[in-house]
Order: C-alpha cells, then sequence, then structure tokens
C-alpha cells in the first residue's frame, strides 16, 4: 500500500523537489509506488511530492487501456507548441475541485527514464498535459497558480468550505 498524499496547504507541496542523482533500485520502488497510488485515484499523473517525497521523480500514464506509465525523473520541457489545449485539472492533494487550465498542446521533455538513461520525449494531448502538471509539482507549484488571481482565491475557498 502507498504512503498517503500530503493535504494542501502542506508546505512540502509548495517547495522544488531535488533532483535525482541517479536511478537505483530504491527510485524504482518509489515509482512502482507512485503508479499504485496513481492507478488509485485514478489519475493520469503523480509526482514524488505529493506522496511528501522530496525527489523530481514523476509518472504518466493517459493511455485508454492503462498499463502504459512512463517514469520520469528529473523532467524538463525543451519545446512547447504554441497550440493551446484547455484541460480540467484536479489533485488529489486539494480534493472536491478542479478548474479548466490552459496549456502546451504538445511538449518535448528529456529525463532519467526507468534505466536510468536520458531521453527525450515528444508528449501530446493528454499526456502532454498531465507531464506539464507533474513537472508543475516538481517545481512547488500546482494547478491552480495558472489560474488568474481572483479564480484561484474562488477555488481555495471552495475547497475550504468542503473540508
Amino acid at each position: 500500500m502507498s504512503r498517503p498524499f500530503v493535504m494542501w496547504p502542506d508546505k512540502r507541496l509548495r517547495t522544488p523537489a531535488a533532483p535525482v542523482e541517479a536511478v537505483t533500485d530504491e527510485t524504482r520502488a518509489i515509482w512502482d509506488e507512485m503508479i499504485e497510488a496513481m492507478e488509485a485515484m485514478p489519475g493520469y499523473g503523480l509526482a514524488a511530492p505529493q506522496l511528501g517525497i522530496g525527489l523530481q521523480l514523476a509518472v504518466v500514464d493517459a493511455s485508454t487501456a492503462r498499463g502504459q506509465a512512463v517514469r520520469l525523473a528529473n523532467p524538463e520541457i525543451l519545446h512547447a507548441s504554441v497550440e493551446p489545449r484547455e484541460h480540467e485539472e484536479a489533485s488529489p492533494n486539494l480534493p472536491g475541485v478542479s478548474a479548466v487550465v490552459t496549456r502546451p498542446r504538445a511538449v518535448t521533455v528529456r529525463f532519467l527514464n526507468a534505466a536510468g538513461a536520458i531521453e527525450e520525449k515528444d508528449f501530446v494531448g493528454l499526456w502532454a498535459t498531465s507531464v506539464q502538471h507533474q513537472i508543475d509539482h516538481l517545481a512547488g507549484r500546482m494547478y491552480f497558480d495558472r489560474l488568474s488571481r481572483l479564480k484561484r482565491e474562488r477555488l481555495l475557498k471552495r475547497a475550504t468550505k468542503q473540508r
């Protein structure tokens, strides 16, 4: 069983994650735990800080069949499309609320893969949205940080009322 989600406004969700020096068996075990937590939500991705782990680790699976999770360490966006894509985003760290966020429709990301090798991969559509959402988490940002101040305040007020 995986560890519980860190709940907003825990400061770990605002702390940039530390880079991963090398992919080890411990790293792979964390990824496995993250995939289990992502599937239990269910969701399209998860970043290690969401479980209180301060490392630049993320998993993304936007496949319809599932079981296609991409494991990423130290992901960075190399290129983002100009064409935008809107998607209703949410987070298990702030349950009960969501918002439409606009992000680039496609991104090229460089990361360390499960074998510990540097990989560059193109993500499009929901895959791109999810990987960008996870990279935000690794930088200590939440999806609602991309909203206007007014929309962000309304969303956080709604979340507080629901608790």
